[in-house]
Parts: C-alpha cells; sequence; structure tokens
C-alpha cells in the first residue's frame, strides 16, 4: 500500500509539473502541434527503451490496435485542447478541469454502461461543478467575453476527451488488450497528432531550439507520469492510484503561485478543495 501511494504520488507531481510547463509555452504563439509530435517523440523513444530494458514482449491483437488506436486519439486531442485553452486561462482552471475528468467517466458510465448513479456520485458531480464554477467567475470579469468562452469550453471538451481514452482504454483491457502495447500506441498516436494538428490546422510545420527542449521537457514528464502510475496500479488497486494522481492540479495551482503566473485568492482556495472532495466523493463511490 506504502508502494502504491509513493508511486501515485510522484505521477501527480510530474503531472503538475507538466501543467505548468504546457503553460508557459502556450504563453506565446507557437505550434501546438509540433510540440505534442515533440512529446510524442521523446515519449516513445523513452518507453521503447524501457520495454528494451525489460525484455517486454507485445501482442498486437485485433482488441489491441482497435482500442489503443482509438484512446491514444481521445489522449491526444485532449491534450492538444488542453495546451490551447491554457493560452486564455491560468493553469490552476485548466489543470483543475482537466483533472476532474473522472465526472466525465461517470457520465459515460451512465449514458453508456447503464451504471447506477449513487448518492456519492452525485454529491462528487455537484462538488466539481461547484468547484469549477468557483473558478470559472474569477477568470474574467466579463462573462461574455468570447476569447475566454472558447477557451473555457475547449478544456471542458479536453477533459471529456481524457475521459474517453480512460473508458476506452479500460475497455480494451477488459478484453484482452496487451497494456505493454496500447502504450505505444498511445504515444504513437501523439506523433501522428501532433504533425497533422500542425500541418491541416496551423499550417505550419517548423521546428526550432525552444521547441524541442520544452518538448524534450514534457516528454519526460509524461513518460514519468505514465510510468509511475502503472506502478502505481502494480503494486496496490487503481481505485486508490488514480484519484490520487488525479489530485495534481494541487500542485500546478502551488508553483503558479510561486513562479507568480496567477496570484493566490481565497475564490481559487474554496475551488480547489472542492475539486478535492468531489474526486474523492467519485472514486469512493
Amino acid at each position: 500500500m506504502h508502494l502504491t501511494i509513493s508511486f501515485a504520488l510522484l505521477s501527480l507531481l510530474f503531472a503538475g509539473i507538466n501543467d505548468v510547463v504546457f503553460k508557459r509555452y502556450s504563453r506565446k504563439v507557437r505550434s501546438k502541434g509540433m510540440y505534442i509530435f515533440g512529446i510524442g517523440i521523446v515519449w516513445t523513444a523513452l518507453q521503447v527503451i524501457t520495454f528494451k530494458v525489460q525484455g517486454t514482449t507485445f501482442s498486437f491483437n485485433q482488441n489491441t490496435l482497435l482500442f489503443g488506436l482509438a484512446a491514444g486519439v481521445f489522449l491526444t486531442i485532449s491534450n492538444i485542447l488542453l495546451i490551447e485553452s491554457l493560452t486564455h486561462i491560468d493553469v490552476s482552471l485548466g489543470s483543475t478541469i482537466y483533472r476532474l475528468n473522472t465526472i466525465g467517466v461517470i457520465a459515460l458510465s451512465i449514458l453508456f454502461l447503464r451504471e447506477p448513479i449513487s448518492l456519492l456520485k452525485s454529491l462528487g458531480i455537484v462538488a466539481g461543478i461547484i468547484g469549477v464554477s468557483l473558478l470559472y467567475q474569477k477568470q474574467n470579469s466579463s462573462p461574455h467575453n468570447t476569447v475566454f468562452i472558447v477557451a473555457f469550453a475547449a478544456v471542458i471538451v479536453a477533459s471529456l476527451a481524457r475521459a474517453a481514452y480512460g473508458v476506452t482504454a479500460k475497455a480494451g483491457m477488459s478484453q484482452n488488450a496487451d497494456p505493454n502495447a496500447m502504450l505505444l500506441l498511445f504515444s504513437s498516436c501523439w506523433i501522428i497528432g501532433g504533425v497533422c494538428y500542425a500541418s491541416l490546422r496551423e499550417k505550419r510545420f517548423h521546428l526550432t531550439a525552444k521547441k524541442v527542449l520544452y518538448s524534450l521537457l514534457s516528454g519526460i514528464l509524461v513518460f514519468l507520469i505514465v510510468s509511475f502510475l502503472m506502478l502505481a496500479i502494480e503494486h496496490g488497486e487503481a481505485s486508490i492510484a488514480i484519484p490520487i494522481a488525479n489530485l495534481s492540479f494541487v500542485i500546478a495551482l502551488f508553483l503558479s503561485i510561486v513562479l507568480k503566473m496567477e496570484a493566490l485568492t481565497p475564490r481559487k482556495l474554496y475551488a480547489v478543495a472542492c475539486a478535492v472532495v468531489s474526486i474523492v466523493l467519485l472514486s469512493q463511490a
């Protein structure tokens, strides 16, 4: 149990740091597609090296390819939207909403898997909505600001896409998909998705030293996030490891305040508290 919590906390730490790195990258006009592409390259390389050292074998059967690619697409979309949204909103808002993807998982399970909604689930969803509402009101004095509203909507869609990734990956593993092979498919989707976004959406495919450095840093962080979360799940229950890791927005808020990227306010503290309560209730449910 101690190893599970320790590994989950390490995943939480690196996820919080990476959200702040995402924010710093998005503060200037840079290609998000090239950033995702670079992260995918670094993540894939580190994953391949790790598997080679461990002597890991793979099984790319039909379910692995089907669910792995589908989940990888959802994960890629979620991160592109998260980075895009952080151009116009604080990291505290973006990170908190993104990590509240547990609400999306519950909602998708209720809609498509016909899972019952319990009192704890209901309270968890309400707490999450209250937290997001508190952050939303603080972000901009003009709630009709189109750019902010679009960015706010983008991070909500990012959270839903992240939830779809989780549900799809879980469904794949329940159908005997190879989790190690799926990891390689996830990182490969970042490479392909980044190229497509840079070429088709942004109409530019150009590497710079800054993009390479940011991609290298985030690529290492993403690899560490995934690796420590996998270790946490291997040594304990996913119902304990994943909720802990999803609290990374607390680290993101702390770092953004220390780096003077945003100011700490009572409203943000209340919002983060509500988000924490939401995740705890949903994980218990």
